[in-house]
């Protein structure tokens, strides 16, 4: 398949199969340890903002729950729109990740779930860079990234006929570039997913 944009093609992915996606992995339990541990180093009425944000859920709201002040940034318009529905407390963007912007030192922690993945790598090593400039320091970064490399595309992801694509570097490409945009790495480790997975990575601005 000879793919001109791929965010054009995660963005109509996205759009068309955001309650399929929500369906197939929005309650997945995986997500509520990782939060509820940031949320504990975050402190109280926090800023938090989340890269690939979604539908809102589980990520955005429980956050929010829990007091801190959550931005979400996410490139399809679909998946932007049941967010605000969902998570009114939180403040929503309709954006690709790469081209928004925020001032120095905005946020105590970002997340970024499964949302790395869908960034043309030559990419996402500037993107990690903003993310350390948004952090304050000592801030937290927590987010999902490939595990082993690859780029390809599902014709027909999660049984909805639409195509998503995907790109992600190794997890020692992903740990040295986390490194060079001015984070340190504290913990790392693998969650499995199918017949492979993704690196957790737990990182904070130096």
């Amino acid at each position: 398949m000879d793919i001109e944009d791929p965010k054009e093609l995660v963005r109509r992915g996205y759009d068309a199969l955001s309650l399929r996606y929500d369906e197939t992995y929005g309650a997945e339990t995986k997500y509520r340890p990782w939060i509820r541990e940031l949320s504990r180093r975050v402190p109280a009425g926090g800023t938090v903002l989340d890269l690939g944000c979604g539908s809102g859920v589980p990520v955005a709201r429980d956050l929010a729950a829990a007091g801190h002040r959550v931005t979400g940034v996410d490139i399809s318009e679909v998946q932007i729109r049941r967010a605000r529905e969902r998570v009114p407390q939180a403040e929503f963007i309709h954006a690709d990740a790469t081209a928004v912007d925020f001032g120095p030192a905005s946020f105590d922690a970002v997340v970024s779930f499964y949302a790395l993945i869908h960034i043309p790598l030559d990419e996402q090593l500037p993107l990690l860079r903003k993310v350390a400039g948004w952090l304050r320091p000592g801030g937290w970064f927590l987010g999902t990234t490939g595990h082993r490399a690859w780029t390809g595309v599902d014709e027909d992801w999660l049984g909805g006929g639409t195509p998503m694509w995907w790109s992600h570097a190794d997890v020692a490409t992903y740990r040295g570039w986390i490194a060079r945009a001015g984070m340190v790495v504290e913990q790392e480790e693998f969650v499995p997913e199918g017949e492979g997975g993704h690196a957790l990575f737990r990182a904070r601005r130096r």
